[in-house]
């Protein structure tokens, strides 16, 4: 008898899985967000999230360089001059926020605007990688 409800409930439990399930439009369930497990491909991204995606990967990157950067130039420079560029920092990276939200807002509530964004603050991030690159060269 044990058996037989073993096997019973086995069935019930496997025919369960089998039942597709419906879900009610405009609900979410209360998990983390969900991610399809797929590799990105970002030198062929198909989907705008996907190239959404890329261009935060591509700026996340950048930004890695700039602090990489940064973080050579400080000791070597004296005292003063370290405050000035530590004062110089923090207002580049507010012109820069402020100026790549700028350029997106051209493109507000379209798919679009997230590589936009990404794209400009890779960009401008880049230019003062390169900046900060050849402060180390004439510093040493």
């Amino acid at each position: 008898m044990r058996k037989l409800l073993l096997v019973f409930s086995s069935m019930l439990t496997l025919s369960s899985l089998a039942t597709p399930t419906m879900t009610i439009a405009g609900t979410t369930p209360d998990l983390p967000q969900m991610r399809l497990v797929q590799k990105l491909n970002c030198n062929n991204a198909q989907t705008q999230a996907a190239i959404n995606e890329c261009a935060r990967l591509s700026y996340q990157n950048a930004d890695k360089k700039l602090n990489q950067a940064y973080q050579q130039l400080l000791p070597n420079l004296e005292r003063s001059r370290k405050q000035k560029l530590i004062a110089a920092q923090q207002a580049w990276i507010k012109f820069r926020d402020t100026n790549c939200e700028f350029e997106r807002s051209e493109y507000e509530g379209g798919s679009i605007s997230p590589t936009i964004y990404f794209g400009c603050l890779e960009n401008v991030t880049k230019l003062r990688t390169q900046q900060l690159r050849e402060y180390l060269t004439s510093d040493r």
